[in-house]
């Protein structure tokens, strides 16, 4: 079974878990961990997380900064089977992830693939307005 966790500081990682079941209906294979909003270590929460995975389980983190203490928790589980930590998550990211049919583990070239589609949705929309006005008046 894939679970995939989205875990941030403060509340982005509801935020993201609430438009993704907008967008895609209930997502119950779906975490969100909006650390330090509460009294619960961060690490006491992943331990209770990773405690719980089986052997075959697939587990995909998305976490918001690369150096962050919310990253960094997740480190120590890299080794274990199946389990996959991506940084600097959006929701194309994420809807990407989610969307993918289960009957098989995610690999490298898939996730890295998501990873390029999710970066190219970051797009300074006034150069592509400034693009499309551009060629607007050529014709």
């Amino acid at each position: 079974m894939r679970k995939i966790i989205i875990a941030s500081h403060h509340k982005m990682a509801s935020g993201i878990k609430n438009t993704l079941e907008f967008i895609a209906g209930e997502q119950q294979k779906v975490i969100a961990i909006d650390a330090y909003l509460d009294n619960i270590p961060l690490d006491d929460t992943l331990k209770t997380i990773f405690q719980e995975k089986k052997d075959d389980d697939e587990v995909v983190v998305l976490t918001d900064l690369k150096a962050g203490s919310v990253n960094q928790g997740f480190i120590k589980y890299l080794g274990q089977q199946h389990v996959h930590l991506l940084s600097g998550m959006n929701l194309p990211l994420a809807l990407s992830i989610a969307l993918t049919p289960t009957n098989q583990y995610l690999d490298k070239k898939m996730i890295q693939h998501y990873i390029d589609e999710s970066k190219n949705e970051i797009i300074y929309m006034n150069a592509v307005l400034e693009d499309m006005e551009v060629d607007d008046d050529d014709e």
